[in-house]
């Protein structure tokens, strides 16, 4: 008999932690939780899936959790997947189906994990209810522009959790979610829900810089970012109000710097100059397009374009083709250019420069504010300390694409005026 999706009867061998019934008893469409490492959010939130998916009287419903990767998906939940739905499936062996990493339950209802890394995978279906884990690892506009229109037509629910990572857009939903009384929250500290022994926190703490174990046990989101490369320089542009609003000036050409993936993502950052002033007016990024596509994005921008700015792998030529992305582009009619070959070291430094000169649209460049925030060196746990090369993850194509631009700017086509297309002196504030 079908149950209301508000009934949180224990699903199959789920016992609730204390710490956890607010969160499954809640009655709010949209819920955050953030929650210590090992507090065990995310058995709490695949019996909740579970448990709401058994519950509703929807025709075809459709369930998701999703984690910033396929793979750390598969690896952190399927198992749990697996094992409170098995009693709740009418045939084992053909409801669970590895290849797509869904489970069938008796009702018909259907849940399934996926990656954020791969957001193609989630455009155009529908969802009932979805659990976005570790969510402040993932893009923020792939809430705004995937998942919540996918939960529109159903009256679909979502529940955001994970561990603090600065004050990204999962600290912004957070904190939207403690002052609006239609949304559900909590906050859970390790020092606080008595989950894991005095003894392992001791441990922990000697073996973690301060900064770690706030973050990590603490839920601390002031705790700096363990190996932030451009936070510094970041915060000190917010402070001089580098940041903020920033008028399109139609009289003067744009210029564009690309990260482009061959595998993941393609990051593309657009200024102008004036008086020798950068003006970073707008920022995309998407992945799994041809370079193609991405023409089409520069052409329904409406920008004219002097430079575009590509890394200097974008000359090497496809086996299969014979032809390089700078082939592709010139064929398109762009002017392109191929920024200097510098090493990791001089291109991060020049990147680091380049925030002392620019002015950054806050509104349009907010996904590339993003990823220079979160943009880290990789660490060595052992030894407590940084390694030589940054994290790759989806936050380093838009600091990969900074950094090109930081080198564009470097030569010498930035450092002039900037060329004035003849149009009258107005300024365009975009919506």
């Amino acid at each position: 008999m079908a149950v209301a999706e508000n009934d949180v009867r224990p699903v199959v061998a789920y016992e609730p932690r204390d710490a956890f019934m607010d969160f499954h008893l809640r009655e709010s469409r949209w819920a955050v939780l953030v929650a210590h490492r090992r507090a065990g959010k995310t058995v709490a939130c695949v019996a909740e899936l579970i448990t709401r998916a058994l519950a509703t009287t929807k025709d075809k419903a459709r369930y998701a959790y999703i984690a910033p990767y396929r793979e750390q998906a598969k690896t952190v939940a399927w198992e749990y997947l697996k094992h409170y739905a098995l009693p709740v499936t009418v045939d084992p062996e053909h409801d669970f189906r590895e290849s797509d990493l869904s489970v069938k339950l008796y009702n018909g209802t259907v849940i399934r994990l996926f990656g954020a890394d791969n957001p193609n995978a989630l455009r155009g279906i529908y969802l009932d209810g979805v659990v976005l884990d570790e969510f402040a690892d993932m893009r923020p506009d792939l809430w705004r522009a995937v998942i919540r229109p996918a939960l529109s037509d159903r009256n679909g629910w979502a529940v955001f959790i994970g561990t603090p990572r600065g004050k990204n857009e999962f600290f912004e939903i957070y904190d939207k979610a403690t002052r609006d009384p239609a949304w559900f929250s909590i906050l859970l500290r390790a020092s606080e829900t008595g989950i894991l022994p005095a003894a392992e926190l001791a441990g922990a703490r000697e073996s973690m810089t301060e900064n770690t174990y706030r973050q990590e046990y603490e839920c601390d989101f002031d705790a700096a970012i363990l190996g932030a490369i451009y936070a510094k320089e970041l915060l000190a542009a917010r402070s001089r109000s580098n940041v903020g609003t920033v008028i399109y000036d139609p009289t003067r050409l744009v210029y564009t710097a690309w990260d482009i993936g061959y595998g993941d993502s393609t990051a593309i950052w657009f200024w102008q100059v004036a008086n020798g002033e950068i003006r970073v007016i707008d920022y995309y990024e998407s992945s799994g397009e041809p370079i193609t596509s991405y023409m089409q994005v520069l052409k329904a921008r409406g920008y004219k374009y002097d430079t575009l700015w590509l890394p200097f792998d974008a000359e090497n030529k496809g086996i299969v083709t014979g032809t390089s992305v700078v082939d592709v582009l010139r064929k398109g009619g762009f002017n392109v250019k191929v920024v200097p070959k510098v090493s990791l070291e001089d291109g991060i430094n020049a990147g680091r420069l380049l925030f002392g000169r620019v002015q950054i649209d806050q509104r349009h460049c907010q996904a590339g504010l993003e990823s220079l925030q979160n943009y880290r060196w990789d660490w060595n746990q052992r030894l407590d300390m940084a390694k030589p090369t940054p994290v790759h993850d989806v936050f380093s194509h838009g600091a990969d694409a900074w950094r090109y631009m930081a080198l564009a700017v470097k030569a010498d086509v930035n450092t002039k005026p900037g060329k004035a297309l003849p149009l009258p002196n107005i300024g365009v504030l975009r919506i």
